[in-house]
Formats: C-alpha cells, structure tokens, sequence
C-alpha cells in the first residue's frame, strides 16, 4: 500500500510560520513538563509559586536565578557560535573545568599583582578553555574525528584533572574534604552588585553577549559563518577562509566556556571544588537552540532556564524531587521544540488524486473478481 503523505521541502520558511512553531513547540513542552511535576506529587499551585513567582518575582529568587544565568549565558553564546558553524561541542563542562582550574591556579599561587589578579584569573580561564577545546579542533580538521566523541572524551579528561589537584597539593589542609583553599577576598573574588547573590560577573557576561552579537551581526565574520554553515564547500569555492574562521570560531566558543568556569568560582564558590561545574552542556545546547543560535535572543533565553534550575532547587528542598528532574524537563522542552520545528521545514501533502486512484483500482478489481 502506497504512502498517501508526501514530506516536499519548503524553500522558504517566513518568519511568523518559524515563531508559531517556537512558540508551540515550547507550549507543548510545558504542558509536558507540568504534567510529569504533577505526577511526581507537585500541585499546579506550587509549580506556578515555585516556576513563576519565586523565581522571577521575589527578590531571593529573581537574584538566584541571574546569579544562576551568568555562566548559563556565557555558555549558551559559546554553543550558540559554534553550533551556527554545525560543530556541535558536548565538552562545554570540560572547558569550563578547565577555566576553572586555571582561574584557580591563579588565585591559589597569588599569581601577578593583587591589583590585577581577576584580570590574570579571567584571562587565564579563557585561555586554558580555547586550548582544550583547540584539541578536538585540531583532530577534526587532520585527521576527521568527530567532534562528539573528542569533546565529550575530554570533559571527563578535565573532571580528572581536577580531581588530581584536589586531592593532591590544592586541597585545604584545613580540612580533610577535597576542596581548595578559598580566595581572597579583596583581590580573587567577583564582588556584589548590591542584590543578593548577583556579582559582577553579570556584567562580564552581558559585555560578552554585546561582542559576540556584533560579530555574528553587524561584523562580516558573521557573514562567514552563516556561509559555512549552510555549506562548507560551498563556502570553500567561494574563496572564504574556511579553516581559519573555523578554528577561531571554536576558540571563541571554548574561551567564553573557561570564561564561565572562572565566573562560577570567583563569584559564586570562592573556591574549587568537585561539583563547582555540573550539566552546563545541555543546558547551553538547549539554551542556543531556544534562542535560534541568536546572541542577542540568548540573553532572555538563559534568564528562562536559569529560572529552571531556580525553582528546582525549591522542589528538592519542599518536595524532595531530584535536581535531575529539572534536566528531564529541559529534555522534555527541547525535543518538543525539535518536533514542532519540523513543520517549519516541510510540508506535509496528502496525496488525494493517488487516493482517487487506488479507490477506483481497487473498485476495479473487485468488480473483476466477482465477476
């Protein structure tokens, strides 16, 4: 029996056909969301007090959630940058790891003038970020291994490597739990803004959003990578310098994800520990796909999942739900959003004179064999 549906590629998707199906496909998200929350014993009441009110309305919960979206936003550009490019990093918690050791090194030896110490800090965490990721990079473009396995490799790589610091010669020898030992306070760590926990790093993260958005808007390079996007040999006949906006394409990524690792411990941990990066790669990938690989649009979109993960840690204290639950209903809004999309791409046709057809065959045949 033939297919009566025909999928015909749409040559050109308008744009309040791609927000109707945005906005759908996070519509639909939620209601999933709200129905797994309500079945694991949260009652709509509490997932509009705990989702909406506390953690965009109340002042505790509104500094929580753009505490929590400074990495989260850094992170999301960097994903945002890359995946424009098709190169999908899932090693964005390895990068972090290692601006953050790096971030750490600096402040634990008093590295350069105290003067100066965030900014060699910062600096530092850019660095060590751009070279780990340099890795994967530079095994995809010589020797063509996928960048999935490369950089997912890595991150546990960079857990590791923590792991060895903190249990060796960085771990506090006031205490017998791994942890460094924590930073000065005048000279290694981000200061208050005058709201909660929210510290300057905020501004470091919005600083960065401006710089990425004119690259990748108003700058010819974001030309370039929309090009080789779309079609690398393409691109590549018409004489841009592939490799080069490649390669400096993923360091940027992988220095804004370093950046993000310094920013967690120098503004909200004060200090290195084992779980001071955790489930920063969905996160940003979710958060780049929401925004449409938009910087400008990453902005709000990160505020929103910062808000997830606010509103999560209200649920593991009142309902002891697991943190996880909080990356299940990320899952859930992504791959709806992912499904809905797929209407913005293709059209489905039903095929009614094929219909026709095979009725009229069918009626045929039958009036054959009965005869």
């Amino acid at each position: 029996m033939s297919n009566p549906f025909e999928l015909m590629p749409r040559q050109y998707s308008p744009f309040w056909l791609k927000a109707v199906c945005l906005i759908s496909g996070i519509a639909i998200g939620l209601a999933l969301a709200t129905t797994l929350l309500m079945l694991n014993g949260v009652d709509f009441k509490g997932i509009v007090r705990e989702f909406v009110l506390y953690s965009f309305i109340s002042n505790r919960g509104l500094a929580q959630t753009i505490s929590t979206a400074t990495p989260l936003l850094l992170v999301g550009l960097a994903s945002a940058i890359v995946l424009k490019l098709r190169f999908w990093n899932i090693g964005i918690d390895g990068q972090a790891w290692l601006g953050a050791i790096a971030a750490s090194g600096i402040a634990i030896y008093d590295v350069g003038d105290p003067s100066f110490r965030l900014l060699i800090m910062a600096c530092a965490a850019i660095i060590a970020g751009a070279v780990w990721v340099g890795v994967p990079v530079f095994l995809k473009m010589r020797l063509g291994v996928n960048e999935v396995i490369s950089t997912l490799m890595l991150t546990y790589v960079a857990f590791l490597v923590a792991q060895h610091f903190l249990y060796g010669d960085w771990r506090d020898p006031s205490t017998s739990w791994p942890v460094s030992v924590t930073f000065d306070e005048s000279s290694e760590r981000l200061q208050r803004i005058g709201f909660g926990h929210v510290h300057t790093g905020v501004w470091i993260a919005l600083g960065c959003a401006s710089l990425v958005s004119y690259l990748m808007l108003a700058h010819r390079f974001g030309f370039f990578l929309s090009a080789i996007g779309l079609s690398p040999k393409g691109a590549r006949a018409s004489g841009l310098p592939v490799p080069i906006v490649v390669i400096l394409t993923v360091l940027i990524g992988g220095g804004l994800c370093g950046l993000a690792g310094f920013v967690v411990v120098a503004g909200q941990e004060y200090r290195l520990t084992q779980y001071v990066i955790h489930d920063l790669t969905f996160s940003a990938i979710l958060i780049a796909f929401l925004a449409r690989f938009n910087p400008i649009a990453v902005v709000p979109v990160s505020f929103l999942v910062a808000g997830l993960f606010t509103a999560g840690e209200t649920l593991k204290a009142f309902y002891q739900l697991p943190l996880s639950l909080i990356l299940v209903v990320q899952a859930i809004i992504l791959g709806s959003v992912i499904s809905v999309e797929f209407f913005s791409a293709y059209r489905v046709r039903i095929k009614v004179s094929g219909l026709l057809n095979r009725q009229i065959n069918e009626e045929q045949s039958r009036q054959t064999s009965q005869q």
